[in-house]
């Protein structure tokens, strides 16, 4: 493995079912397959770097606030335009909302063409074409 590539990223959730609904449709769009299963979690895979949701007996609140200090959101390199257009037609019926509908898909910039999408739980990705 190449030093400093990210290994793994673990996201605590506040229902299991609700995240692999919204993240393992996404996930397994953008090519991860599933990796790990226990009765509190699940990852996914891609080119060794795996996305875990684990609804921990551990967590501390049922709510996750992006605007608040910790993580904004995800982003992940979503193929083409029109990749990144056909996971947006797709993406209300598992759980994901466009944000920034007025302006997208440049609400990165004009010369940034990207889907930003929040899922029920408050989870942020950004889908990047390019």
């Amino acid at each position: 493995m190449t030093r400093g590539r990210l290994h793994h990223v673990e996201l605590w959730v506040p229902s299991l079912d609700r995240a692999e609904r919204s993240w393992g449709w996404l996930l397994t769009t953008l090519g991860y397959s599933e990796h790990q299963r226990w009765d509190a979690g699940v990852s996914w895979i891609l080119d060794g770097t795996y996305v875990v949701v684990e609804q921990s007996p551990a967590i501390a609140s049922d709510v996750h606030d992006r605007l608040a200090p910790g993580l904004n959101h995800l982003a992940f390199h979503g193929g083409t335009r029109d990749d990144v257009d056909r996971l947006v037609e797709a993406a209300a019926e598992h759980g994901w909302a466009l944000l920034f509908p007025d302006k997208h898909p440049h609400a990165g910039g004009p010369d940034h063409y990207a889907a930003y999408l929040e899922n029920e739980d408050g989870y942020e990705v950004e889908i990047v074409a390019g």
